[in-house]
C-alpha cells in the first residue's frame, strides 16, 4: 500500500526526536517534513538537532531540511502531522493544519479534554477514534496523545475496570527528568533531591484517565464515574515514570492471583487483533519480585510500549488493591503512543471505517 506522507513538528525536542526515530523507517509512513525554530530553519536536521537517543539517527533523515511551522503550513504534499509543540503554540498551528484538511496526531496538552476530540490510548479506548466522524467544524481530523503519566495509569486501570469495576483511585507518581524535556529541570534542583510538585500535572492525571476510560455518545465522551486523587513528584531518573497506585474496587477480588489474571487476560485489549507495528504483544508485564518494577530494569519491555506492574497487594476485604506501575514516559507516554494512534487511523482508513 502507499505510505502516508508525514511531518513532525517540534522535531528537535526530546519527544520530537523519538517521533523521528520511530517514523524514519516505518512501513506505513514516509517522513518528509521536519520543523524546528526559526534559528534552525534551513539547516539539515543533523546539523541542528542535539541527538541524545540511543537509536542511531539515520543518514537520510539527518539530511532532511528543517522548516519553520509557518513554512510547513504553505506545503500541501503531506497527509499526517505529528505535533510535539508547547500547548499555546500548538493551538494556533494545529488549527491551521485542520483548516488545511490534515490529520493531526498531537502530543500537546491543548484540547485534550474536549469531549469531541479522541484522547487515545489505543489498547484501552481504540473505539473512541470514531469520534472523528463528529469532527465537522474543520476539514481535517485531530487525535490527542495522553499525558505521559495518564497513559501509563489508564493502561493499568483498564483490566481492573473491566473485571471488577473501580470506585476510587489514589496515585503518587515518581516522574523521570525526561518528562520535563531536554532542559526542563536544572541539575542543582534535582541532584540529591526529590521535587514534590509538578505544575499542572496533578490536574491532568486526575482527569485524563477518566476520559480515556469513559464512554462516548451523542454528546462526545462521558468520563468514567470514579474520582482520581493524584500527587505528582519529580525524581532523579532519566526515563521511566513510576506510580504507586491504590484502587478501591467496586466488586471484591478473591485473591492477588485473580488480579494478576485480570492484568494478563488480553480480552480488554481493543487492538489485539490488528497487528499494528508499534503495539506490544503484551501491553502489561506482571513482575512478582518484591523489588520490581524498577526504571533501569523494566522500562524496556515491548520496545518501551509495555508497562510493568508489581508489588500487587490486596487487603483482607478484597476491595482495596495496591500496586506499583512503571512505563517509559517518552515511548508509551508520548511518541510511541502517538505513532500507534496513527497506525490505528491508517488501518481503519484503509478499511474505509473512518
Amino acid at each position: 500500500m502507499d505510505k502516508f506522507r508525514v511531518a513532525v513538528l517540534g522535531a528537535t525536542g526530546l519527544v520530537g526526536q523519538k517521533f523521528v526515530s520511530l517514523l524514519s523507517s516505518h512501513k506505513m509512513f514516509e517522513l518528509v517534513y521536519l520543523t524546528a525554530s526559526e534559528r534552525s530553519a534551513g539547516k539539515r536536521y543533523r546539523e541542528a538537532v542535539n541527538w541524545i537517543l540511543n537509536d542511531e539517527l539515520s543518514e537520510n533523515v539527518g539530511e532532511i531540511r528543517l522548516y519553520t511551522n509557518e513554512e510547513l503550513l504553505t506545503r500541501r504534499d503531506f497527509d499526517i502531522a505529528f505535533t510535539a509543540l508547547p500547548s499555546e503554540e500548538a493551538e494556533v498551528v494545529e488549527s491551521k493544519l485542520l483548516e488545511m484538511g490534515k490529520v493531526v496526531v498531537s502530543n500537546s496538552s491543548n484540547w485534550r479534554m474536549d469531549p469531541f476530540i479522541p484522547l487515545l490510548n489505543p489498547e484501552v479506548n481504540a473505539d473512541h477514534i470514531y469520534l472523528l466522524r463528529s469532527q465537522n467544524n474543520f476539514k481535517g481530523k485531530i487525535m490527542k496523545v495522553p499525558n505521559c503519566t495518564s497513559a501509563i495509569l489508564s493502561l493499568s486501570l483498564k483490566p481492573l475496570m473491566n473485571r471488577f469495576g473501580v470506585r476510587k483511585v489514589i496515585v503518587t507518581t515518581m516522574q523521570a527528568l525526561s518528562g520535563a524535556g531536554l532542559t526542563g529541570v536544572p541539575s542543582m534542583f534535582i541532584v540529591d533531591n526529590l521535587i514534590p510538585y509538578i505544575q499542572g500535572e496533578e490536574e491532568k492525571v486526575e482527569n485524563e484517565p477518566r476520559k480515556i476510560l469513559g464512554s462516548f455518545g451523542l454528546k462526545g465522551i462521558q468520563p468514567a464515574g470514579f474520582e482520581i486523587f493524584a500527587t505528582t513528584t519529580r525524581v532523579p531518573v532519566l526515563y521511566g515514570h513510576t506510580e504507586s497506585v491504590l484502587v478501591e474496587l467496586r466488586d471484591k477480588a478473591e485473591s492477588t492471583e485473580e488480579i494478576i489474571q485480570a492484568f494478563r487476560d488480553h480480552s480488554w485489549n481493543k487492538i489485539a487483533d490488528l497487528s499494528l507495528p508499534t503495539a506490544p504483544s503484551e501491553p502489561i508485564i506482571v513482575k512478582k519480585e518484591n523489588d520490581r518494577p524498577q526504571p533501569r530494569l523494566d522500562r524496556v519491555y515491548g520496545n518501551g510500549m509495555s508497562i510493568s506492574i508489581g508489588r500487587i497487594r490486596l487487603d483482607l476485604t478484597g476491595s482495596v488493591l495496591r500496586y506499583v506501575v512503571l512505563g517509559d514516559n517518552i515511548i508509551r507516554g508520548a511518541a510511541g503512543t502517538g505513532v500507534l494512534i496513527a497506525e490505528l487511523y491508517a488501518e481503519l482508513n484503509k478499511k474505509g471505517k473512518i
